[in-house]
């Protein structure tokens, strides 16, 4: 089921949304939508390269199961 929100924009931004929405012969509330969906799949996901990265960091990869292994014991404490 989906959810109305209000948001509140000035007339600049909302043009530019507007502009965008057109191009991509979008409704406007969908174009902010995936936008915003955009933006949170990009900021907190790992690209394939930083995942290579954290692969072959042996002493990291070490840590990482120590710090699992503990989560699932519940041992220590949790921020």
């Amino acid at each position: 089921m989906s959810t109305t929100i209000t948001l509140r924009l000035d007339d600049k931004t909302y043009n530019i949304f507007r502009t965008l929405s057109q191009r991509d012969n979008r409704t406007l509330s969908n174009f902010i939508e995936t936008a915003a969906l955009r933006y949170i799949e990009d900021s907190s996901l790992i690209d394939e390269a930083e995942m290579t990265a954290i692969r072959s960091d042996k002493p990291l990869e070490a840590s990482l199961k120590r710090g699992r292994s503990d989560a699932k014991a519940r041992k220590g404490r949790f921020a």
